[in-house]
Order: C-alpha cells, then sequence, then structure tokens
C-alpha cells in the first residue's frame, strides 16, 4: 500500500488541482508543495525500509500471458527514484515564482505534479512491459506542459516532441516484443532475461533488434539525428525546460536503455557485437555535435538544451561499454548531471523572469547586476566541465576509466570523444561566464547598473541546495560511488 499511495498522491493531487479556484498564489503554492513534498517522504521511506521479502515484486494489473504491470524497489529504482524524489520539491518551489508571470497556472502544475506519479512508476516499474507502457504516458502527460503557451512555436514543438517520441516508442516496441518472446519473462533480472535455448539460432537478430530499442528509448536522450525535438522544446517555460532537461524526460531514455540492456538483453549477450560498436559511435557522435551545437547557439536556453544532448549520451556512452563500470558511470552521470544541469536551467530562467534577457550577448555585466545567481551559473559551469573537485568530474572520471577498462578500440574512442567535449564544454560555458563578468552591460541596459536584481527566496533556496549538493557531491563522492557499484554488481539490499 505505501508504494501504491506514493503513486496515487501526486497524480490524483494533480487531477483534481484544476477544481480548486485558488484565491491567491501562495494557497496554491502551499497545496502544490504540500502534495510534492508529501510524495518525496513517502518515496523515501519506500527506499529506506525496502527488504527483499517486501519488495520483491508488487503486481498492479495482469494483462495477458506473461504481462503484467508491476513495481519493485531494487538498485536502479532507488537511484533514479531517489534523484526524482529530491529534485522535485525543489523545482516546484522554483517554479511558484516563475509561473507568477504566466497564464494558467492551474492546468500547469496540473500536469506538472501529475508528471512526478508517472515518472515514479517509470523508476520503480519491475519489468520492461510497465516500464514501456508508463514510460508512453509520460510522454502523453508531459505534452500540455510543452505547449503551455500555446502560441505557434509552443505548438510546432510540441507537435515535434509527440512525433518524435511515439516514433521511437515504436521501435522501443520491437525490442520489447522480442523480448517477450526469447525470454524466460519481461522482469528486470541484472545478466539479462534471454533464454538460450530459445535464442539458439537467432542471436545476430536479437542484437540488431537491440539496436532499435537503443534508438527507440534514446529518442528522449535525443540521441542524434533524433534529437531535434530538445532545443525546440526550450520555448516552454523555464520549470518545464528544466523538468524536461534535467529531472525527468531526458533521464527516463537514458534509464530505460539501462533497463533495456542490463536486465533485458543482458551485457554478455551484446558485448563485442557491432550492434554494440554502433551503439558507442551514435553516442560519441551525439556527444560531440551536441557540444559543437552548443559552442555556436547565441540562445541562452537553446544553448543549454545542447549541452544536455551531449551530457545525455555520456550516459548513453556508459551504458554502451556494458561493463560493470561502464553502468557506474552511466548512473553517476544520471545523478550527476540532472544536479547540474536544473541549476544551469534555474539560472537562465531567474535571468529571463527579472530581466528579459534571451541571448548570451545580453549577458555582459550580469555578475555585478545578479551577483548571487551568477555565482550559481559559474559553479554549475565549473562542475560540467569537470574540474575537480566539484561533482562534475567524478561521473566524467567514472566513465573515462569505464571506456579504458573495455579492452575495445571504441572503447579508445569514448576516452577521446569526453576529453574533447570537456574541451568544447569549457568554450561554451565559460563564454558565457566571462561576459557576465569581464564585459560591461550592453548600452541600453545601463539603467540597471549598480542595482541587485537577484530573484527572491522562492529562487534562490533552490540555488544555495542544488550548489551545496553540487560541492557535496564532489567532496564526498564515495558512498555514492559504492552504492552505484553494489547496483551494478547485483547488491541492492
Amino acid at each position: 500500500m505505501l508504494l501504491y499511495l506514493t503513486l496515487l498522491l501526486p497524480l490524483l493531487g494533480g487531477a483534481v488541482l484544476p477544481l480548486f479556484r485558488f484565491d491567491s498564489v501562495k494557497k496554491r503554492g502551499i497545496y502544490v508543495e504540500a502534495v510534492v513534498l508529501a510524495t518525496s517522504v513517502l518515496t523515501w521511506i519506500l527506499l529506506l525500509t525496502r527488504t527483499e521479502a517486501r519488495f520483491t515484486l508488487l503486481h498492479l494489473y495482469h494483462v495477458e500471458g506473461a504481462l503484467d504491470l508491476s513495481f519493485r524497489v531494487d538498485g536502479m529504482a532507488c537511484v533514479f527514484a531517489g534523484l526524482v524524489s529530491l529534485l522535485w520539491p525543489i523545482a516546484s518551489l522554483y517554479a511558484f515564482e516563475y509561473m507568477k508571470h504566466e497564464e494558467r497556472p492551474n492546468t500547469f502544475f496540473c500536469f506538472y505534479t501529475m508528471s512526478y506519479a508517472v515518472t515514479l512508476a517509470v523508476a520503480l516499474s519491475a519489468n520492461l512491459f510497465t516500464l514501456y507502457i508508463f514510460y508512453e504516458c509520460l510522454t502523453l502527460i508531459t505534452l500540455p506542459l510543452v505547449v503551455h503557451k500555446q502560441d505557434a512555436k509552443s505548438i510546432l514543438a510540441g507537435r515535434k516532441y509527440l512525433t518524435f517520441s511515439i516514433s521511437g516508442a515504436a521501435l522501443a516496441f520491437i525490442a520489447l516484443v522480442c523480448v517477450l518472446h526469447f525470454g524466460a519473462s519481461t522482469d528486470f533480472t541484472l545478466g539479462g532475461v534471454l533464454d538460450p535455448a530459445k535464442t539458439s539460432g537467432c542471436e545476430a537478430l536479437l542484437k540488431w533488434v537491440f539496436l532499435l530499442g537503443f534508438v527507440g528509448f534514446g529518442v528522449k536522450a535525443a540521441v542524434f539525428p533524433l534529437h531535434a525535438w530538445l532545443p525546440m522544446a526550450s520555448v516552454a517555460p523555464t520549470p518545464v525546460t528544466a523538468l524536461l532537461h534535467a529531472v525527468a524526460v531526458v533521464n527516463t531514455g537514458a534509464y530505460a536503455v539501462l533497463r533495456l540492456i542490463y536486465y533485458s538483453f543482458g551485457a554478455d549477450f551484446l558485448f563485442g557485437s557491432l550492434p554494440q560498436m554502433i551503439a558507442i559511435g551514435l553516442a560519441c557522435a551525439t556527444v560531440l555535435f551536441g557540444s559543437a551545437m552548443s559552442v555556436k547557439e547565441p540562445h541562452f536556453k537553446r544553448r543549454l538544451a545542447y549541452s544536455t544532448i551531449s551530457n545525455l549520451s555520456y550516459m548513453l556512452m556508459g551504458a554502451a561499454l556494458m561493463t560493470p563500470a561502464g553502468m557506474v558511470g552511466s548512473l553517476s552521470h544520471l545523478i550527476i548531471h540532472g544536479v547540474i544541469k536544473i541549476t544551469l536551467f534555474y539560472c537562465a530562467g531567474a535571468i529571463l523572469v527579472r530581466s528579459g534577457a534571451e541571448y548570451v550577448p545580453d549577458l555582459r555585466g550580469y555578475g555585478k547586476v545578479m551577483p548571487l545567481t551568477c555565482a550559481a551559473f559559474t559553479l554549475g559551469s565549473i562542475a560540467l566541465v569537470g574540474i575537480p573537485p566539484l561533482s562534475g568530474f567524478v561521473s566524467k572520471w567514472n566513465l573515462l576509466t569505464a571506456a579504458a577498462g573495455t579492452g575495445l578500440a571504441m572503447g579508445i574512442v569514448a576516452i577521446g570523444t569526453l576529453i574533447l567535449s570537456a574541451i568544447l564544454t569549457a568554450m561554451y560555458l565559460f563564454t558565457v561566464v566571462s561576459a557576465m563578468y569581464f564585459r560591461p552591460l550592453n548600452a541600453d541596459q545601463a539603467a540597471i547598473s549598480g542595482q541587485n536584481r537577484d530573484p527572491n527566496w522562492m529562487m534562490m533556496v533552490p540555488f544555495g541546495i542544488l550548489c551545496a549538493a553540487i560541492i557535496g557531491l564532489g567532496l564526498w563522492s564515495q558512498p555514492l560511488v559504492t552504492f552505484l557499484r553494489n547496483v551494478a554488481a547485483g547488491v541492492t539490499f
């Protein structure tokens, strides 16, 4: 019942929100934050009190044959659900201040809160079928958030988001059918579920089917060339782009790929095959493409969106290495990138709300006008480049050592890709930082010289928490890395 209550609370709490006629922004904010915080508390009770006996498998509904909607709290679920439950209350607090300037806040927070439930359902899925169902539901529940402004750009972005996501899900469906046919079940089992007796003679076909699933689930992780929906989604309100680019949707794509490789097909079954080499190659190409596009992109939020495309493929690259170390690298970057990137997007949103600046050249001199916001952006930038001792170094080091340990030629390619991407990351982020601190305000913004334009506490508190997390995960990374190694080894309880 604890698990079902955890999923139902944000789903129903968000669904009934439009029925209320809040007479103040404060009352709506208290209601939403109460629902979200309660859900996060329940999630952590669920994660911290898990035992082998209690959470072996919880069936929600039997569909047909081996198809069950089921949930389980294993190590992988703890990683993704833990990240989501920590970031969502912070994201909601930030959204209250931002949405004062937007229309239809009740509708926005309705879908924003319901998305929390669906994301948790993906994280806690016990089998590939359940994950696939809620993966599709996440597309539908976040679509109204993408088109929230209801202008031409938003509608176009929503149409592209829907087209790409459903097309990717169609490819992933082929992988689901094959796992169902050739596997003992669709339940997630570390090492894979394929039955050797059934797969005999079909090994090559199944490896190519895996590649379809990799690309299909990878659409939400914006793998090249199916990435175009992500930069366009930056037209949505900043709380939505942060949700899409750092917490829920994009990480769901990477999480699904990890489940597909390590818990459905099996890394040993796929290791050394041509489809694995192609998967690593696609991830490396996407890393470099996203970084290069970020360098040339003048729009501030779109620059961060291309950065997200690049960093998501760090996770896909780690997953495609198909070793326990690769899994650790991928999971560590999923967590650390989520914390860093949501910080950077929130800085962009704060600047947009307080000044209207949307392009990098407009940020000249803002280090004096918005000192705390720019300091948070600078800290996040240093971390994302991978400079020690901040947290970005930890995940990138894990990925580098994993690539070096594969013994594959593509592992060397991955190492070169990570190093070159770090240089490009420094270019597209530090050019923004240098403009903030070492160039004067533009002439048309001289009137705000000497003012402090930092946002109020509802935006600044999330900045403080996230910056502390960026520093803390770098200085005290060992507990996290140890836990992730246990997950990769199958030691979850």
